[in-house]
């Protein structure tokens, strides 16, 4: 009889511990390589994915960080900050470039900072004149654009001291302008020019401002990726998603301004909704404080690329956050710690000293979740994080492949886009595919490419190549994007329109 309660015993405690290690199991095993795809313009907004999300903005043309450039119709020259800001304030240019530039701060739908090229502000000098000294804007670096009704592009710029600015020489640009009107010779009206815009998370919440920007975005996050994509994507043989979010989703649901709530909560229905699809979910942290490339996509107010190592030990809190929040998540997969540093202004000795602390912040919550490693974009050795990677368990480096966004690609053929793919992107892939160090990702790839007129038979092949050499990348691939409103960059359209097959 003791026998037997002995090997009942065993059994039980066998069996138990066999369920226990398969619960274990699944709640870290992976299915590698991933099929997976970005859920961009998602928790952080890129304004060309869906460009209707900004149309309820008034003066929408004057965003944050527009640069624009301001000629008198008068001297028929450009204000300038001389020597890129750092005295005064002139209009002595007959043509335009980096001094003659200046990038918006909006403050509400008609009132600015404008910095400069050195990054100062124009503001009131002490004799009513104009410069771009000051390194934090206050009152007197804040002005109107009046524009005309008719004639948007033809302004007067007003000060807080009540009067227009007016350039009455080259070298005199003075704030004590009381006239009106809007001909030629008034020395108060100049053409202005926006020579680029930005479209991201900081212009959109800013935009609309603090009493619209909450609903604005709720209903966006509510509506652009829903439960019924998740269902979907798994169905048609993807097993994971990319989720770029911003730096403000770890002060969830106050964030600074203009930063509004709530993205934290649709990233917690992904981790629901994935689950039960039987998907995996890779975090990724798309926009940092400073911005580490400038684009919009990074949270950038105005362009300017300044992380650097005074913001890591901030973007390393993000990283704790995120790993406290879902290391015992089964639906974790991997957290990528920055997406696309840029170089030469993200430094290697800065981008690896954050790695470092970042991987050390998910590991105090998780060995099984993946650390993933974005490539520096720029002019940068592609195998320059792998000796650093090989000291690190579980790590991926992130690359990302477009035949786009450069010349070589404009003068490319379909035939020499596929070639391309499968000789010079075959290449790249196979430097970063070692067998004693990182796994190796595709983190982004689109069917878009520069070709224009290409057919569907001509997507479908492009699609097809990149499927087969990216498919190598040990810890797989993910496209860009699953929404958006151009097609050949949508997953869900090519999908649904048969331009790929998965």
């Amino acid at each position: 009889m003791a026998y037997h309660s002995y090997l009942t015993l065993y059994w039980a405690f066998y069996l138990s511990y066999l369920l226990s290690l398969s619960h274990a199991q699944g709640t870290t095993s992976f299915n590698l390589p991933f099929k997976a795809v970005n859920l961009g313009a998602w928790l952080v907004t890129e304004g060309w994915m869906k460009p209707s999300l900004f149309n309820g903005i008034i003066n929408k043309d004057l965003l944050d960080g527009t640069q624009v450039q301001f000629m008198s119709t008068k001297l028929q020259t450009y204000l300038s900050a001389e020597n890129g800001g750092g005295t005064n304030v002139v209009a002595d240019r007959t043509s335009a470039s980096g001094w003659e530039t200046f990038r918006l701060w909006r403050i509400d739908k008609s009132s600015f900072n404008f910095r400069v090229f050195n990054k100062q502000f124009v503001g009131l000098g002490n004799k009513g004149n104009t410069v771009a000294v000051s390194r934090a804007p206050g009152a007197s670096e804040t002005f109107q654009i009046i524009r005309k009704d008719g004639d948007p592009n033809r302004v007067r710029i007003k000060a807080t001291n009540g009067f227009f600015l007016q350039a009455t020489s080259r070298t005199s640009v003075t704030a004590d302008y009381g006239g009106s009107g809007w001909e030629d010779s008034n020395p108060s009206v100049f053409k202005m020019t926006i020579i680029t815009t930005l479209k991201g998370e900081y212009q959109v919440t800013n935009g609309y401002g603090p009493d619209r920007a909450p609903q604005i975005m709720k209903d966006h996050w509510n509506t652009y990726i829903t439960e019924e994509d998740f269902s979907l994507m798994s169905s048609k043989g993807l097993n994971a998603v990319r989720i770029p979010v911003g730096w403000w989703i770890a002060h969830d649901p106050a964030p600074p301004k203009p930063f509004v709530g709530g993205s934290l909560e649709a990233l917690d229905n992904a981790f629901r909704w994935t689950r039960k699809y039987g998907m995996k979910v890779i975090v990724d942290l798309h926009a940092v404080q400073g911005s580490q490339n400038g684009n919009e996509h990074s949270g950038t107010r105005d362009g300017y690329q300044e992380w650097g190592d005074s913001n890591i030990q901030d973007t390393v809190a993000v990283i704790d956050f995120l790993a406290k929040r879902y290391a015992n998540n089964p639906s974790l997969g991997a957290i990528e710690l920055i997406n696309e540093p840029l170089a030469p202004g993200v430094t290697l000795d800065n981008l690896k000293k954050y790695y470092q602390a970042g991987y050390d912040a998910v590991r105090k919550y998780t060995s099984s979740a993946y650390v993933i490693l974005s490539n520096r974009l720029g002019p940068a050795d592609p195998k320059e994080l792998l000796p650093f990677g090989r000291n690190l368990n579980r790590v991926v480096i992130d690359v990302h492949y477009y035949n786009l966004y450069s010349n070589m690609f404009n003068q490319m053929n379909v035939q020499q886009n596929i070639d391309y793919i499968y000789n010079q992107r075959a290449s790249e892939l196979s430097t970063v595919t070692t067998s004693n160090g990182p796994l190796s990702f595709v983190g982004e790839w689109t069917a878009e490419f520069a070709f224009n007129g290409a057919s569907m038979q001509d997507y479908q092949r492009f699609a097809q190549a990149q499927q087969a050499v990216y498919g190598k990348a040990t810890f797989g691939w993910s496209y860009w994007a699953y929404k958006c409103s151009q097609n050949h960059w949508s997953l869900r359209w090519m999908i649904e329109n048969n331009y790929i097959k998965l």
